[in-house]
């Protein structure tokens, strides 16, 4: 669970929230205090009214939506839960909101799942299937869905006011209603804590137990617990004193992969910060290491205070934080979903009725790169099969030279799947503008490769509504692996955002922007010498 900014206490934090929803106008409130309806399975579409609502990623009809919480996959289902204001278009109230899909892509808007109190407001955290009835919350024959989440107090709750500990809900029916256990907090710390969030579970094989990451937030440290029944937990060990440490450390997750092309398996410890990302605010690192049941051990992970670019990113746009996988998802990558927002200016961001919304979900390989095993991310199969599905495929091949050439019709989409090609023969930069106007010079998100540099550079100071924030970064760009005249880019485009995968999804570019509904035109650029391109579409 993330807050707004480390910086501000929690009433500091409830009466930010409370002085924008006065803000609002008549009609927004009004439509805010009114039932939430269930959109149709494939969710809102953008309209002229509303331009930046996402086609292809989830988002909540209305009210503000941030980390996703409860992820797991059941009978043919996956859930998506997530922290969701019931009340508003900003931070505050914190509940599970509750989305479904069959495909990653079509997302359903479900009741609010577990809804914040005066007593507790509901933080991050996770769920598994006990298929076993190992905690005894259901039965053999109805085993139970078990929420493992933060309870954060208000002045009548169970601890004192501003503490936080782990807590446990459960479900019976699918993950329609919950109800709390009687027992909670299930795991609390001694003296309590303000910052102790954000638990996720792994089974651990060997051992034949739980694992629990949890964060003392403020304090940089992943503390690890281990359960036989979910609701009883022993401490095992503290993983600090690693990789970047500009901000709070939140959302740890630990996953066991095989290393692709080998037999070796090792273990990966995803961790979001904020501040502190490599690209400016919220960011993505993780650490690959052993796991021995007790400890884990990064290995050839970056010392504190190093570069940033010496900490390995999940990804180096400024919009893709605080991912976790999915519980059960078929397959044997792991599948993850993250929220398409930063703190910088999450906030900010002019949208309405809604506000915040989910990355694409992304499935994970791990690979040996030159100096250290690297996390590769795609699309994830599900989503990825929909996508394909989705258009008729347009493909064009050209050289371009000084002058851009405009793709023409079939790229005008608001939403498309695009593969590119690029062989820079004399040209030192080539790329793509998307969503520009008619004068393709003056606006639209740039998406270059320099060959000098070998960098991929996602542009988006001249690509639409920016002044909502001045810490909305304009650009950023990732150095590939290796460099040459050839690069390969997918890049995912919707209404809002776009995400890059380079270098076989070892560098991605997630961000955010906010077009103008008019500007659909596409161009390929080359500078300083000829390019060749070829070019495919999908337009969803």
């Amino acid at each position: 669970m993330t807050f707004p900014s480390p910086h501000l206490s929690r009433r500091q934090m409830l009466a930010a929230s409370a002085a924008v929803v006065v803000a609002f106008s008549a009609a927004s409130c009004t439509q805010a205090e009114s039932p939430t309806p269930v959109p149709t399975p494939a969710g809102p579409a953008p309209t002229p009214s509303d331009p930046w609502r996402p086609l292809a990623h989830l988002t909540a009809e209305k009210n503000w939506l941030n980390d996703p919480n409860g992820l797991v996959y059941h009978d043919g289902t996956y859930h998506a839960f997530y922290q969701y204001n019931p009340q508003g278009n900003s931070w505050g109230n914190m509940s599970w909101g509750h989305s479904t899909s069959k495909d990653l892509v079509h997302w359903e808007q479900q009741p609010v799942a577990m809804e914040a109190s005066p007593d507790e407001e509901i933080f991050s955290g996770c769920i598994v299937m006990d298929k076993n009835n190992a905690s005894g919350l259901g039965s053999a024959e109805t085993p139970p869905m078990v929420a493992l989440y933060t309870s954060a107090y208000g002045k009548n709750g169970a601890l004192p006011q501003g503490s936080q500990a782990q807590s446990v809900a459960f479900s019976l029916d699918n993950g329609t209603t919950w109800q709390k256990y009687q027992g909670n907090p299930v795991l609390n710390l001694a003296p309590t804590n303000n910052n102790f969030r954000d638990p996720k579970i792994t089974w651990y094989e060997p051992g034949r137990y739980w694992v629990m990451t949890t964060v003392v937030a403020d304090a940089q440290v992943v503390k690890l617990f281990k359960s036989t029944d979910l609701l009883r937990w022993e401490y095992l060990s503290d993983f600090s004193g690693v990789g970047a440490q500009g901000g709070l450390w939140e959302v740890p997750e630990l996953l066991h992969m095989d290393v692709e092309d080998s037999t070796a398996k090792k273990w990966v410890m995803l961790l979001s910060i904020n501040p502190g990302g490599i690209a400016g605010g919220s960011g993505m690192q993780y650490f690959v290491g052993e796991f021995d049941g007790r400890r884990f051990t990064a290995e050839n992970a970056a010392a504190p205070g190093a570069p940033l670019t010496e900490s390995q990113w999940l990804d180096h746009g400024a919009d893709y934080y605080a991912a976790n996988s999915i519980s059960g998802a078929p397959g044997d990558k792991p599948v993850l979903l993250g929220w398409m927002g930063n703190w910088d200016y999450a906030q900010d961001v002019p949208t309405t009725p809604w506000r915040g919304s989910m990355a694409i979900p992304r499935e994970l390989t791990l690979v040996r790169g030159a100096k250290r095993l690297e996390l590769r991310s795609a699309i994830a199969g599900a989503a990825r099969e929909t996508l394909d599905r989705s258009g008729e495929v347009k493909s064009k091949n050209l050289t371009v030279g000084s002058s851009p050439q405009d793709l023409g019709q079939e790229f005008r989409g608001r939403t498309q799947l695009i593969e590119l090609d690029m062989d820079l023969k004399s040209a030192r930069e080539a790329g793509v503008l998307l969503r520009h106007s008619s004068s393709a010079s003056e606006t639209g998100l740039r998406i270059s490769y320099n060959k000098e540099t070998g960098s991929v550079r996602v542009d988006r100071s001249q690509a639409g509504t920016s002044n909502f924030s001045g810490k909305f970064s304009p650009f950023h760009e990732v150095a590939l692996p290796s460099s040459g005249s050839k690069v390969h880019l997918t890049i995912l485009l919707d209404s809002s955002s776009v995400e890059v995968f380079a270098a076989g999804g070892t560098a991605v570019i997630s961000d955010t922007f906010f077009p103008d509904w008019d500007n659909t035109g596409s161009s390929a650029f080359s500078m300083e010498g000829d390019t060749d391109f070829t070019v495919t579409t999908r337009g969803l």
